[in-house]
Order: structure tokens, then sequence, then C-alpha cells
């Protein structure tokens, strides 16, 4: 038994799916936004760039708060976390409808809306999944956790088309506030605060932890990785919608695209799960990033059919945030659990750093340039250099745990 661990391991699938169907419904609900673009800009009258802003904040504050969130349930245990990200969540949503200007926008979905997906999110489910069990079990829970928020990806995109279609956007989203309330009750069967680890160092402050992590040059080379996942995703999710439009299609198209690449991440963030214990992580995550290269590549050069976009979608979901179960083991490998909500915290706050821009330059790009182009030229370039720089990641060989 590795000493980090002291009491016998939690209730594997009881655990895991929970927290997977917590993450379902936050993440289903943040990583379909971009179909709520259209109809609303037509609506409100806020331009593109305006409302691609307020996604963009959105993006960001969803990092933001995520150490904070993190640091409180490494103190406080997940639940009272994830009861108020339910609230909150649910609240930004319903009150959306009502908001007709930009800065109404950035404050329903730049804050609330962000915010409560943020506490209801991967660092404080995977980090209280990897407190729970033992560290064998720890890199497959990761990836089940993450194929739960993919999950939520291919049942609302299709389920917010839908409900768009029939109802009307405003409508959409306050079917998605009252499905959010679903986290509450859930929060409550996760259980509280995690046995204190017995590691060396376990004595250890947060602030201490946090000084030596950010010493750290792999603790670095993480960050700058994980900051082009999230300038890709958020450029896609909030304009794969606009760039569908573009080539003439359909809305379904971009709702279905969505959903491919959500059913298509649940193998990748499984399969990422189950090499975590066999290859090491830093590799995983090489020839992840460099594939989504490639396929942005083979992309700009195919006919834009719907066949283009579906085999386009499921192409990036294997990678999509498959890159979160090898990023967060790597944070544990290097520093142990303890603070692993925190330290994994403030890697995702890289990346929502990288998803505000991709985001809001998505929309500048089409203003200045009326297509996509230059966004998906600097996707390639970003997901070359993130290849490159998780190689010099100090890594322990699998089986053993970095001091």
């Amino acid at each position: 038994m590795n000493p980090e661990f002291k009491s016998p391991s939690a209730a594997f699938w009881p655990l895991v799916l929970i927290a997977s169907a917590i993450l379902m419904i936050t993440m289903g609900a943040r990583q379909s936004m971009g179909l709520f673009v259209s109809p609303m800009q037509a609506s409100t009258g806020v331009s593109l760039v305006g409302i691609s802003f307020a996604l963009a904040v959105g993006q960001f504050f969803w990092g933001a708060s995520q150490p904070v969130f993190g640091a409180l349930a490494d103190r406080y245990g997940p639940t009272p976390v994830l009861v108020w990200g339910g609230m909150l969540l649910a609240g930004g949503l319903a009150l959306t409808p009502f908001m007709s200007t930009e800065w109404g926008l950035i404050v329903s979905l730049g804050f609330l809306t962000a915010a409560g997906a943020g506490a209801g999110s991967f660092s404080i489910l995977i980090g209280a999944a990897a407190q729970r069990l033992a560290p064998e079990r720890r890199a497959f829970a990761s990836g089940f956790i993450n194929a739960g928020g993919s999950f939520g990806q291919f049942v609302f995109a299709p389920l917010n088309q839908a409900l768009i279609a029939m109802f009307g956007w405003m409508q959409a989203l306050w079917t998605l506030a009252l499905l959010s309330l679903a986290t509450i009750p859930l929060a409550f069967k996760l259980g509280g605060k995690a046995p204190a680890p017995l590691a060396a160092g376990a004595g250890m402050g947060m602030r201490e932890q946090l000084r030596i992590a950010f010493q750290d040059r792999s603790y670095w080379y993480l960050h700058l990785g994980f900051f082009t996942c999230g300038f890709h995703i958020a450029f896609l999710v909030t304009h794969l919608p606009g760039e569908v439009a573009l080539c003439g299609l359909s809305a379904n198209v971009a709702a279905t695209s969505l959903a491919v690449i959500g059913i298509a991440n649940i193998a990748g963030s499984l399969a990422a799960g189950a090499m975590g214990n066999h290859y090491r992580m830093k590799y995983i995550l090489f020839w992840m990033y460099g594939s989504r290269a490639i396929a942005i590549a083979l992309y700009l050069a195919a006919p834009k059919t719907p066949l283009t976009f579906y085999l386009f979608a499921a192409a990036l979901g294997l990678t999509w945030l498959a890159t979160v179960p090898p990023t967060a083991g790597l944070v544990g490998k290097l520093f142990g659990t303890r603070y692993l909500a925190t330290l994994f915290g403030m890697t995702l706050l890289s990346h929502q750093i990288g998803g505000f821009l991709g985001a809001w330059m998505g929309g500048l790009a089409f203003v200045r340039w009326g297509n996509y182009d230059a966004m998906w030229w600097a996707d390639i370039v970003l997901a070359t250099a993130a290849a490159l720089i998780n190689l010099p990641i100090r890594e322990a060989r699998t089986g053993t745990v970095s001091a």
C-alpha cells in the first residue's frame, strides 16, 4: 500500500458514478453554449463580438474559480462546494434570458454560470476521487469521471438544439437551469472530507505546496500545454456552429458534430485513464496534442460537407478533454494528492486563459476577415507547440511515485 493512502479504498463505482453524473450535467451545460449564440444575437441585438466576449469571460472565470473552489474542497470537503455550484449554475442559466446587453450577459454567463460550472468541474471531482481511492485506481477513475463530462456533451448538444428549435432559446435555457439543480442531491452522496494522507510532508501547508509547485519547471510546462487545450476547445464550442453556418450547412450539423465530439471523447477519456497506468503520461499528452494539429490540417484540406464535420469531430473527440486525466495524473505524481484540487485547479486556470482567448478571438477573427481561417492556423501552431512542451516534463516511470 502506498504510504500516501492510509484508509481502505472507498467504494469505487458509487464514487466515480456520482462524480461522473455531476460532471455530465455541468460540462453538458457549458459545452453546448455555442448553440445559443445565433438565436441570442438575433433576439437581443448584442453583436457576435459582444456575445463572444461574454462567453470568453465565462471561459476565464470558469478556470479562475477552480483554484478557489479547489482550495475550499481541500479544506471543507467537496459537498458544500458542489451544492453552491449547483445553485450558481442554475441561477446564471435562468437569468440569461432576461439579459439584453453585453454587460448583462457577462454577469449571467461570464460570472454566475461559469462559477457554478467551475464548482462542479474537474479539479473538485477528480481531486475528491483521488483522495479517496488507492493510487492504482486513480488514473482509471480520472478517465471515467472525465468521460462523464463528455457524455454530457453528447446528451446536451442535441437536446439543447431540439429545445431551441421547438420552444426557443429562452425556454431551452430555463430547462437547462432546472436540470442543473440535479447536481445538488448528488453532491450529498459524494461523501464528506477525505482522510488526510500520511505521506512525508503531509503536514505541509497549502501556501508552501503552491510555492514548491510554481518553482518546478515541469508544473509550468503542464500549464503551457493546457493553455493550448483551452484555446482550442473554447474556440470550437463557441464558434463551430458559426463555422458550420459559414459552410452553408444547417444548425443540426453543428449540434450533431458537438455530440460526436462528446461520444468520441468517452472512448478517449477511458483510454487515457487506462493508459495512465501503463505509459508515461507526458508521452500520452504529446501524442494527443500532436494528433490535433494533424486533424485540423486535414479538415482545412477537405471539402466542407456534413460527413467532413462528423469525421473531424470524431478525430478531435478522441483527445478533446482526454488531456484531463494525464494532466491531473502528472500533477498528482509530482506533488501528491493532498492539495490536488488546488494544484490542478491552478492548471485549469491556465487552460481557461487559453479558453478566454479562443472564444473571444474567434469572434474578432470572423468580424475582421469574415471567416475563421486565422484561428485554424493558430490552432495548428499551438497544438504542435503543446505537444513538444510536454516532452521535458519530469515524470517518474510507470509504477513509481515522484518525490
